[in-house]
């Protein structure tokens, strides 16, 4: 889950000092170069030099300033590279999930990943590369340039947003903190956290999930222990062998674990007796989970922005994986007033629609390609949480064998009374 720790703030924050330093630097030598040859060039007794020279000499040295204290598009290293470098969670089914077994990648943040990659015309099969990005480590990754992205259940707040070098792109799930029990140590009773008093509770360090779970527990004076951990884990093996009464996180995550969890039965009293696991009725915080990119990274945050915009603007369109090609024919073909039929998703389909740099503009088929590598919005919801038979335009009602329905949730596209909302593709 979302988080970061005083040192990792301070940390990163050096990391972007550093680097508007060096930018700043340069620019003062380029403009001290050019003050003096300006002032030599002036200084010319009986010399051909005009006006126009100096300040034609005066505005290119102004421009090679400019260029070399501007930095270079990430959108444009993944290109040189050739692949890209997607930071994510390997430990939560539905999310971000690694399959040991069989090295399969799985998750809504996963197909999040592949999907920017194919926008960039990569091949989301062969050109991603998948880095590990822990609760405590992810934004240092991130700064660092040891990820090109982060896309990792990673939550949007204020102070990440100000503080850290990271700017935030498109949110592919609204979720809020919920808490995971024992019956053993809690039974059920009426359903609610409010029964676990002197609990122990397993939480990540460095996330938000520390500062919830002591604003709600402080807030209404029930005393508990927070047990730190690492990552989920760890928290895991300490729910299971009982060092936590609880373990909390995203609900999402609550849900994900559950279900592991009910299916292996591997959560048992000392008698070696399954033991019932349940889930706190709250909802802890607000939880907007998405993308981040580095700071002042303009022209690729967009482009990580705007596939997901597209993503849902495609469900709301009712372009799916299978039939984008024809429907982009179908969209722009002339009527009999010379336009196109469908001038929206004409343009969401075979416009480049100004993303890019100047060097590396998407091509005009990036919507296509995001759509064969991920599928629309819910098409990718479905393969992330569901049975993976759901048409693409049917709505979230039809989505069937769901671990979490996105029917009735934030998550449901604004038609459906949700919050996933993109803005005008144009």
């Amino acid at each position: 889950m979302p988080n970061y720790t005083v040192f990792n703030q301070h940390t990163e924050g050096i990391y972007l000092i550093h680097d508007l330093s060096d930018a700043m630097r340069r620019l003062l030598a380029t403009t001290l170069m050019l003050l003096m040859m300006t002032a030599a060039l002036a200084g010319c007794a009986g010399s051909d030099v005009t006006q126009e020279d100096v300040d034609a000499a005066r505005e290119e040295g102004r421009a090679a300033g400019i260029a070399e204290a501007t930095p270079v598009s990430t959108l444009d290293t993944i290109i040189d590279r050739g692949s890209m470098k997607c930071g994510v969670k390997e430990s939560q089914y539905g999310m971000g999930y690694l399959d040991a077994g069989t090295g399969v990648r799985s998750g809504l943040d996963i197909s999040y990943c592949r999907a920017v990659a194919a926008a960039l015309g990569l091949n989301p099969d062969t050109d991603v590369e998948y880095i590990p990005a822990s609760g405590s480590d992810r934004f240092d990754k991130l700064a660092s340039g040891t990820i090109d992205v982060l896309i990792r259940t990673t939550t949007w707040t204020t102070s990440r947003d100000a503080d850290l070098n990271a700017d935030f792109a498109g949110m592919n799930f609204f979720d809020g903190q919920g808490i995971l029990v024992r019956s053993d140590a809690f039974p059920y009773g009426t359903g609610s956290a409010d029964q676990l008093e002197n609990a122990e509770i397993c939480v990540g360090i460095g996330t938000t999930t520390e500062g919830n779970l002591q604003d709600w527990f402080s807030s209404r004076a029930i005393s508990f222990t927070s047990v730190p951990v690492a990552d989920a884990a760890e928290a895991t093996a300490k729910f299971i062998d009982g060092s936590c009464d609880a373990f909390t996180g995203d609900m999402s995550a609550m849900v994900a674990k559950k279900w592991q969890l009910d299916n292996d039965g591997t959560v048992q009293d000392d008698q070696g007796n399954t033991v019932d696991i349940w889930i706190a009725q709250e909802l802890m915080s607000k939880e907007p989970l998405g993308a981040a990119t580095r700071d002042m990274d303009s022209d690729f945050k967009d482009v990580v922005a705007w596939v997901w915009y597209g993503m849902v603007t495609a469900e709301e369109m009712g372009v799916t994986a299978a039939n984008a090609a024809d429907m982009a024919a179908s969209a722009c073909a002339e009527n009999t007033a010379g336009s196109a039929t469908d001038p929206g998703m004409c343009r969401l389909l075979t416009s480049n629609l100004g993303l890019g740099t100047s060097d590396n503009p998407l091509a005009d088929t990036w919507m296509q390609a995001v759509l064969g590598a991920a599928g629309n919005y819910g098409e990718a919801y479905d393969d992330a949480f569901c049975d993976g038979t759901y048409d693409g335009t049917s709505g979230s009602d039809a989505m069937t064998g769901c671990l979490i329905s996105r029917a009735g949730t934030l998550n449901a596209l604004v038609s459906e009374g949700g919050i996933q909302y993109a803005p005008p593709m144009r």
